[in-house]
């Protein structure tokens, strides 16, 4: 018999809650770098401090969003992951700073992102190249 729950959205809660002290964890050691070697990480990871720490503060669900665009118009996440890593984690970059995430994820329920996502997404030209094959620019732009 398979085990449920009995109190699914509490359950739900409490994994809401950890998350959220989590992230704020990681905000809070975040904070206690200084300058320079808060720099010198952004730098290590290929994005500017200001980057990095908006990157910080949106957390770790702030790019849920890429795989649905990726996968909506016959993209292999993957594959990109493979055979061009650092356009992916520059397009995670671009996704996890949008400002455009009520209507992506608007898109996404409805299923209409594809049909969608090139009217809001600063990541459309990278899309549109990985799409045709071509080489990806050498940055998405914001």
């Amino acid at each position: 018999m398979p085990s449920t729950t009995p109190y699914p959205l509490v359950d739900r809660l409490i994994g809401v809650f950890a998350d959220w002290l989590k992230h704020r964890q990681e905000v809070s050691e975040m904070c206690q770098f200084d300058a320079a070697e808060f720099s010198r990480i952004a730098h290590d990871l290929g994005v500017t401090s200001s980057d990095l720490d908006e990157l910080v503060r949106h957390g770790s669900h702030s790019v849920e969003e890429l795989p649905h665009l990726l996968k909506s118009v016959g993209i292999d996440e993957q594959a990109v992951a493979r055979t061009q890593p650092l356009v992916l984690r520059d397009m995670e970059r671009v996704c996890a700073l949008c400002q455009h995430k009520k209507e992506c994820d608007h898109d996404i329920a409805d299923g209409s992102l594809a049909a969608h996502y090139e009217a809001y997404c600063s990541n459309a030209v990278t899309v549109d190249a990985l799409e045709h094959d071509l080489p990806p620019p050498s940055s998405a732009t914001h």
